[in-house]
């Protein structure tokens, strides 16, 4: 199953702008540039698209470990924080920290924290991404 997205790019680095946009239209032509990368100008960027991407994917496949487990999340929330910085090779996200806070019927938190290591492992998009992830996870109640 493939899923598709769209970038446009005009002009340089720093004065340059684009849009992205998604197959499902829930991003149609969202403006980013430079400025809303590195500064504070309103707009998306990549690594808030990738945070978006890996908070979602882990919080589904923390769902479906603990499904496997016998548990039922009743809620799930995960905040993706992706870490961009310079090197000597230019710009690379090195990091991604995965702050998840869950209600789980019936997990106990040695469950809980077993369950969130195998999705932070497994889920697809931790497996597509060549950066160090950590996770501090929370199980909390309903």
């Amino acid at each position: 199953m493939d899923r598709h997205a769209s970038a446009h790019w005009e002009g340089g680095l720093k004065d340059g702008k684009g849009t992205v946009s998604t197959e499902s239209g829930v991003l149609d032509s969202q403006s980013y540039a430079f400025s809303t990368r590195f500064e504070d100008e309103k707009g998306t960027n990549p690594e808030e698209l990738i945070g978006a991407a890996h908070a979602s994917c882990f919080s589904m496949a923390l769902s479906m470990v603990l499904g496997e487990e016998g548990y039922k999340a009743e809620r799930i929330d995960t905040k993706a924080s992706v870490n961009i910085s310079q090197s000597a090779d230019g710009f690379d996200i090195s990091k991604i920290h995965l702050d998840v806070k869950a209600s789980v019927s019936g997990a106990d938190e040695a469950a809980f924290k077993k369950a969130a290591e195998t999705a932070k492992k497994n889920c697809p998009v931790s497996k597509v991404l060549n950066a160090e992830i950590t996770m501090d996870a929370e199980l909390i109640d309903g």
